[in-house]
């Protein structure tokens, strides 16, 4: 999950990105992304709900 977190921000040592693919299964890989990626749509979509029915986007 670190591995796939430092990649969605897009910084990763060479070093570290070399150890992750040797030990690392991509399904894992491919899993932990979705299940990030579902993370941080939801999170945009209730800090937008929260903005919108706190009245600071009128």
């Amino acid at each position: 999950m670190r591995a796939v977190a430092w990649s969605f921000f897009g910084v990763r040592r060479s070093k570290d990105l070399e150890q992750d693919v040797a030990r690392l299964n991509p399904v894992h890989v491919v899993i932990a992304g979705l299940i990030g990626a579902a993370v941080f749509v939801a999170s945009l979509v209730m800090l937008v709900k929260w903005v919108v029915a706190s009245g600071v986007a009128a």
